[in-house]
């Protein structure tokens, strides 16, 4: 069960009116640096920063341009998999499918709850979602259709499903890092004899 906040309690006990609305944090990679950028969207009109965990974020107004069925939760362990549609002509959009590298990029998804009548926020952001980008689709329709992003999320459990780092390869480690010689000799480590504790008796034959 999502927790939530007094004045959010008070106006739902109340039976007052919330304006919600959802907030996009995305930790990815420029593609040309490696280097980390972090991008926000929000289905505001106009940007804002918003504090979250005592850290100011600063998220993009894309009012209609993001589309988000209903979230759902359950207490366990499997993946949970979410769809978010986003346009493709917003230009904050733009830069995160092309300048920076989505791939498991980290996510979190907020919502933010409003009065109204005065448009004043109620609380602190509430997390609802934290995963990572598992697929990114672009779909260009014909003539006079309309272009989408989508976004396909996984929940946080998703890296319990990781595998082993003993079945990394080091070919495998030299893309994150290509100085990584940890695992160069992993190939012939079960076919080298290691004598401990005593002299060895014969020179082993040449290969």
């Amino acid at each position: 069960m999502r927790a939530m906040t007094s004045p959010v309690l008070a106006r739902l006990a109340a039976r007052e009116g919330i304006c919600a609305r959802v907030l996009l944090w995305v930790k990815a990679r420029e593609r040309d640096s490696g280097a980390e950028a972090c991008l926000g969207l929000w289905s505001g009109e106009d940007h804002a920063v918003f504090v979250i965990g005592g850290e100011s974020r600063s998220y993009f107004g894309a009012g209609g341009l993001i589309s988000m069925p209903p979230l759902t939760s359950e207490v366990g362990l499997n993946v949970r998999s979410h769809r978010l549609v986003l346009s493709p002509l917003a230009p904050e959009v733009s830069q995160l499918i092309r300048g920076y590298d989505p791939r498991l990029a980290p996510v979190e998804i907020h919502v933010a709850s409003f009065d109204p009548a005065t448009g004043a926020l109620l609380a602190e952001p509430a997390r609802v979602f934290r995963g990572v980008i598992n697929t990114v689709t672009v779909e260009t329709p014909p003539e006079g259709g309309e272009a989408r992003v989508e976004l396909e999320l996984l929940s946080a459990a998703q890296a319990l499903t990781r595998t082993l780092a003993l079945k990394k390869s080091a070919e495998t480690l030299r893309l994150r890092a290509p100085a990584d010689g940890f695992r160069q000799y992993i190939a012939v480590t079960g076919a080298v004899e290691t004598v401990w504790g005593e002299a060895r008796a014969t020179r082993p034959a040449d290969s």
